[in-house]
């Protein structure tokens, strides 16, 4: 045997070792031949550097310090789930989806790891990326950092696909968590609140050898590619398993909606003998082609939900009610607490939402509340206990003024929220639209933080978001001794945003429940703003995506005279108010409406998907009457092949598109 050779065995039965350890639980050497393995290896690897590979078990110590993470597209949106938290809304949610499609069809219910979603990238059974979450559109690289989690395989074994993604949870064991505070208190350090938030803000260091140290644990749970094993969400994941994948055992397929709540009252019993947390159960429709056929909403997948447990509550005081006031006008009333430790974290303040839950609750000042981390995040009031009540204490009483600049608040029909009307003046107002407007996924303005924002409106130099684009140096340099780099960088900024694209623009507007994915709908459905200002609200509903709420948000900003007039400054200073149609390739496919289903020879789905939009075409997920027709590959899923059978849509083959487009 040559060196080559053995350095690829030495690499091969490490790798197998490390999956019998790491992910079934069942070694099969001792700690001691496992580590005369890797020093064996270490040595060979250091003395015939030109046999690197990056996936060689003794990578997973870390490598180097890094700089930052690279923000990384994802290939497909990293969405989160809906949550309900009651038997009755899971059956509603049962109702929906058998309205939208009229196959039979099985769910399957998973456990709900409180840890760091992660999505893992595969070629040529080879780990090449590992993404978080993000913003669902884009995560930060932490592939370094992942290598080092020996319960992620780093090669793969048996007959997988040449490339796919597999998603799971990176979270932290009780055990481990345990361990790692016991050694920060013995050293005089405060220990770590919880165990996901350890998890999280170990997979952000910058050091992978220090996450290395952290224990992390991993556990997987779908699959995405254009060359699955199978139809079923379910069947994917045991073959994943035979792929050297730690895949959990606790998942269930349930032929309808009470075996799926059989299934969550079991877990709701024995979730607290788990070696780690978990905060619910993922409930998810488990064939492929239903789930595409049933699509997604802005935010979420109509196929899956999360189902929430019961979340831990407390008992404090509540020592004073105060208000604040968001950048749309909204003004929330917020209970200051007696802090608290709740679900792992102090607990100071906590929302009282409006009027009517006040009055509801009938809260005052002086009470004892019990509170809870709504999904276990956001702290809210549920309940007073009124045994302990002071005899003297006086009903809460609703302010009738803005607490900002004492402008008379207003509430309109069908509006659980008071507003304060005055937008023009009102400081926090004024300045959550700057912030809003200057932020990353926004203008992304990064030269202006909330202090400068802060000093130009007391200043009178800026009041709308328009002023930013009137700034000169001299208009900044008399803030700042020696200002003249602070003043560059702001002037640069704001110039540089001019040629921030029309969905980030009209995202940056503020307009109320167009979100960061919404923008991005209107803009591909209406592709200047002209069109958009003057779209009815029919146009407007006909967009996937877009409800009634949104439409007639959109219609009420446009009919505002002040918001036009905004809207014409920032065109007149260069924002970007229209799609650029100039990427295109063609128009050929423009106003056609497909559906991209089964697998192709020539190119992947993505891909076709990449290319119909690149001449003008929009990709629709689910069959309806408004499509133009459906670009059919090998084995289509039936029900989807089927209702378009049925609704007369044409069927063309790869080949047919290709040629379409020349």
């Amino acid at each position: 045997m040559n060196i080559k050779q053995r350095i690829d065995y030495l690499r091969k039965i490490l790798h197998e070792h490390n999956h019998t350890y790491y992910v079934l639980d069942s070694p099969t050497i001792s700690d001691f031949e496992f580590d005369k393995l890797m020093e064996e290896l270490i040595v060979l690897e250091d003395s015939f550097p030109n046999y690197f590979d990056i996936n060689s078990p003794t990578q997973r110590v870390g490598g180097g310090v890094l700089d930052s993470f690279k923000s990384v597209k994802h290939k497909y949106r990293m969405l989160s789930l809906g949550n309900t938290y009651s038997s009755s809304d899971l059956r509603d949610f049962d109702k929906r989806l058998n309205k939208l499609s009229d196959q039979y069809f099985e769910y399957v219910c998973e456990l709900k790891y409180d840890g760091v979603s992660i999505s893992l990238t595969y070629e040529n059974g080879e780990l090449i990326q590992a993404l978080t979450r993000g913003d669902g559109e884009k995560g930060d690289d932490i592939t370094d950092n992942v290598r080092t989690i020996k319960s992620i395989p780093l090669k793969l074994k048996g007959d997988f696909p040449d490339y796919f993604e597999i998603r799971g949870e990176i979270f932290l064991p009780l055990k481990g968590f345990e361990l790692i505070n016991k050694e920060r208190v013995e050293n005089g350090h405060e220990p770590y609140a919880n165990p996901r938030n350890t998890a999280s803000g170990s997979l952000k260091l910058l050091d992978p050898k220090e996450v290395a140290k952290r224990k992390l644990d991993c556990y997987l749970y779908y699959l995405l590619g254009d060359n699955l094993p199978t139809n079923s969400h379910y069947d994917n994941l045991q073959e994943a398993r035979l792929w050297g994948f730690k895949i959990p055992k606790e998942i269930i397929k349930c032929q309808n909606i009470d075996q799926v709540l059989a299934y969550i009252n079991n877990w709701d019993k024995k979730r607290h003998d788990l070696p780690f947390e978990i905060d619910g159960i993922v409930i998810k429709v488990n064939d492929l082609d239903l789930q595409s056929e049933m699509g997604f909403t802005a935010k979420s997948p109509r196929w899956a939900i999360s189902y929430k447990f019961q979340s831990e509550q407390a008992l404090t005081v509540l020592n004073k009610i105060t208000y604040q006031v968001g950048r749309t006008g909204a003004v929330t009333p917020v209970a200051n607490l007696e802090p608290i430790k709740l679900a792992g974290t102090i607990v100071k303040r906590a929302s009282l939402h409006n009027a009517d839950q006040i009055a509801r609750l009938d809260v005052r000042e002086g009470d004892k509340v019990f509170i809870e981390k709504g999904g276990e995040i956001i702290p809210k009031v549920l309940a007073v206990d009124f045994n302990s009540r002071d005899l003297f204490s006086h009903p809460t009483i609703y302010i009738t003024h803005c607490p900002a600049c004492s402008t008379a608040l207003v509430r309109n029909k069908g509006d659980a929220k008071h507003y304060c009307p005055n937008s023009i003046t009102c400081p926090p107002q004024i300045k959550g639209k700057f912030e809003h407007f200057i932020s990353r996924k926004a203008m992304n303005i990064d030269s202006i933080g909330g202090e400068t924002i802060d000093l130009l409106v007391k200043e009178g130099l800026i009041i709308d978001v328009s002023d930013l684009y009137t700034l000169t140096h001299q208009d900044l340099l008399s803030f700042k001794k020696n200002g003249e780099k602070w003043a560059d960088n702001i002037i640069k900024g704001v110039k540089l945003s001019t040629s921030v694209p029309f969905e980030r623009v009209l995202f940056a507007l503020g307009i109320r429940y167009v979100g960061e994915t919404v923008s991005k709908v209107l803009v591909q459905a209406f592709d200047t703003i002209e069109k958009l200002a003057n779209a009815k609200f029919e146009e407007l509903i006909a967009v996937e995506e877009i409800g009634e709420k949104i439409a007639n948000s959109v219609l009420l900003y446009f009919s505002i005279k002040s918001n036009l007039q905004l809207i014409a400054q920032l065109k007149n200073f260069g924002l970007q108010f229209s799609s650029n149609r100039s990427l295109l390739i063609s128009r050929k496919l423009f106003g056609v409406k497909i559906v991209v289903s089964g697998v192709f020879v020539k190119y992947s789905r993505e891909e076709l998907k990449g290319i119909i939009e690149d001449h003008g075409g929009k990709c629709v997920t689910s069959i309806s009457k408004n499509i133009t027709f459906v670009l059919s590959g090998k084995n289509m899923g039936p029900s989807k092949k089927k209702k378009a059978e049925e609704l007369g849509i044409p069927f063309i083959t790869e080949d047919q598109l290709l040629e379409k487009i020349n």
